[in-house]
């Protein structure tokens, strides 16, 4: 398939899956539980690093967990007693554990006690950045209080453990992609949709070497650069918008 045919294929299959209709199966759906901004974030960030298994099974405990906080989880980070901490303890998800949860509100309660948005974190010199320079900046912060558990740094991707970063950068994709469709949220500007780098799972992985977007034999951040430059011959102003198309071909149309 030449570049042309590619492109126009593509933007349909974006066309068909960039809408409303694409949000209620999928993870994005939990941030849009929700109208405030450190909400959406807290929320959002949170559903993404649990993204692992079945979407049905990922959504469902973003929920559970998420109720615990009586569906307030900005108020809940900020405001929360040792009584409440309590019942997160039950919490889990395949290896995501009690401990991983209590350090994810210990590190939001930290964090918000003195900023108003998530956005800032991505950002810490205010000058800019790859994303993958900001990615390291971000998890090196993350982990940067007193009593950050070792374990649960395999929960935040970073470039520098040459992680694809499926999770972190779909969260990316998230907050800063902007178009009228209603799925993405495009809240947080300090970041160009351009520097974006694609989500890598394993459908969008498939479906990219199939369409021979990807030609680098394992999957990681430098295979996320080489998707993510291909895309960019197709739309250099917007590229990630193809995560739609690609994965909607892997998961609902079974491209192998």
């Amino acid at each position: 398939m030449d570049q042309t045919a590619l492109k126009a294929f593509l933007d349909a299959k974006v066309e068909l899956y960039n809408n409303p209709s694409f949000i209620a199966e999928d993870p994005i759906s939990i941030p849009h539980l929700f109208h405030k901004k450190q909400d959406i974030e807290i929320a959002g960030l949170w559903a993404a690093v649990l993204a692992w298994g079945q979407r049905k099974t990922i959504i469902a405990k973003c929920k559970e967990l998420f109720e615990i906080m009586d569906f307030e989880p900005h108020d809940f980070v900020i405001n929360h007693s040792e009584s409440d901490l309590k019942a997160l303890e039950r919490f889990k998800h395949r290896t995501f554990n009690s401990t991983d949860t209590l350090y994810f509100v210990h590190y939001f309660k930290h964090y918000y006690s003195s900023n108003e948005t998530l956005e800032n974190a991505f950002n810490p010199s205010r000058d800019g950045g790859d994303v993958g320079s900001r990615l390291i900046n971000f998890h090196n912060q993350f982990f940067n209080l007193e009593d950050a558990p070792e374990r649960t740094k395999k929960h935040i991707a970073t470039p520098a453990r040459k992680s694809a970063c499926k999770r972190i950068n779909m969260f990316l994709r998230w907050m800063v992609r902007k178009d009228n469709n209603g799925v993405d949220f495009g809240l947080w500007n300090s970041i160009q949709p351009s520097e974006l780098i694609c989500p890598c799972d394993l459908h969008v992985d498939r479906v990219a070497r199939r369409l021979g977007l990807i030609r680098r034999k394992q999957t990681d951040w430098l295979t996320a650069l080489e998707l993510t430059e291909s895309l960019k011959k197709l739309d250099p102003v917007d590229p990630v918008k193809y995560d739609f198309a690609l994965f909607g071909l892997g998961i609902n149309e079974g491209m192998k």
